[in-house]
């Protein structure tokens, strides 16, 4: 399996939510919550993404926002069109609508976010984009 593909499936939610644990390739994705909004069609999902030291999750879309809060570590994120931006626990990063994006742990130790994500209900939250340009 591709990397991308094998990431892309590692955040793909699995059903039932309730501590939903997946990982693969130095990335584990636990599914905290998942929630209808009051916005017909909408759905938030929250999850704890862990990416083990020297490991990247690769270019990827979500059909709608994700809000990032680093809760260990230090992740490097970079953002389709956009120097890349390295944050430690306690600081976050918006992600918006359908904008691929890559994160990387360049740590010696686990890298940690909470991220929640504001989507399209029905849709796969995650979509890989092997074809963005590097900067």
């Amino acid at each position: 399996m591709k990397l991308a593909t094998a990431i892309a499936a590692a955040f793909v939610a699995s059903g039932t939510v309730a501590a939903t644990t997946q990982a693969t390739q130095g990335v584990t994705r636990t599914d905290l919550q998942r929630h209808d909004l009051s916005m017909e069609g909408r759905e938030t999902v929250q999850a704890r993404i862990d990416i083990a030291p020297g490991v990247t999750a690769p270019w990827h879309r979500h059909p709608g926002e994700e809000v990032i809060y680093v809760i260990e570590g230090v992740l490097e994120y970079q953002l389709e069109g956009k120097n890349p931006v390295t944050l430690k626990a306690g600081q976050v990063l918006f992600v918006p609508s359908g904008v691929a994006h890559k994160a990387h742990n360049p740590g010696t130790t686990n890298g940690a976010e909470l991220a929640t994500y504001i989507v399209e209900k029905g849709k796969p939250l995650v979509v890989p984009a092997p074809h963005v340009e590097k900067h």
